[in-house]
């Protein structure tokens, strides 16, 4: 009976344990895949804009699209410089399922701490996709990046094809423009991988279109497709 007694005990001394170890999973869980609607919401809104956008021949031309959805804490902003976001790649079979990944350090600009910002790069060529699909790379460094141009459509005489692997942008308080990415830092979210697919999926994997996409990836995905479609047009 004290036998009994002592595992009975042990058990509802554990289960709170358990249960908040659960709680503390499907909520890391959760933020990762509304990281990944966010980040479909992100795209969305900036290319609905009638000229204020990423032109078209642009979004047509990327290999990669990465966004990092409005973060308040760890965002892009002076004295933080942190944020975490979601990235796809063209494959034969279409858009990729997602990669996680962290990006720090660099120069963002002049941002007023706190405020929301957004951040979306593109990735425009092979070379470009190969530091990307490393899983760890140095814009500026490993890959080339510049301020991308912002309208419905690019100028003729830009020369955005040839200056940059990487073309990045920021939307903060409703202004959409370039942004300067220099010297940032990409990586692989392994904590939001693992939770997303419920195991670890290198970088590789998933940009290169070698799983499918779960249906929680959709919203980016969907919205990606969407606006790619458009630009081709």
């Amino acid at each position: 009976m004290r036998n009994l007694l002592l595992v009975l005990v042990l058990v509802c001394s554990l289960t709170p344990l358990l249960s908040a170890d659960e709680d503390a999973k499907a909520e890391v869980r959760g933020k990762a895949a509304s990281r990944v609607e966010d980040a479909g919401t992100v795209l969305d809104e900036i290319q609905n804009a009638p000229d204020n956008r990423i032109p078209e021949e642009i979004l047509g031309s990327a290999e990669c699209v990465a966004v990092v959805p409005s973060l308040l804490n760890g965002g892009f902003v002076v004295g933080a410089r942190y944020g975490r976001g979601v990235a796809s790649c063209r494959t034969e079979k279409g858009w990729s399922a997602p990669a996680f990944f962290m990006i720090s350090g660099g120069s963002f600009g002049l941002q007023i701490g706190g405020q929301a910002t957004d951040v979306v790069m593109l990735i425009m060529n092979k070379g470009g996709m190969n530091n990307l699909l490393s899983s760890k790379f140095k814009i500026g460094g490993d890959a080339s990046a510049a301020a991308g141009p912002v309208g419905r459509h690019a100028a003729a005489d830009t020369d955005w094809k040839m200056r940059a692997q990487v073309l990045t942008y920021s939307r903060s308080r409703g202004l959409f423009a370039g942004l300067e990415l220099n010297g940032a830092v990409i990586k692989q979210d392994k904590d939001s991988t693992r939770e997303f697919y419920g195991h670890m999926v290198p970088f590789r994997t998933s940009l290169k279109g070698e799983i499918e996409a779960p249906k929680t990836a959709y919203p980016f995905l969907s919205t990606l497709a969407k606006w790619a479609q458009v630009a081709s047009k």
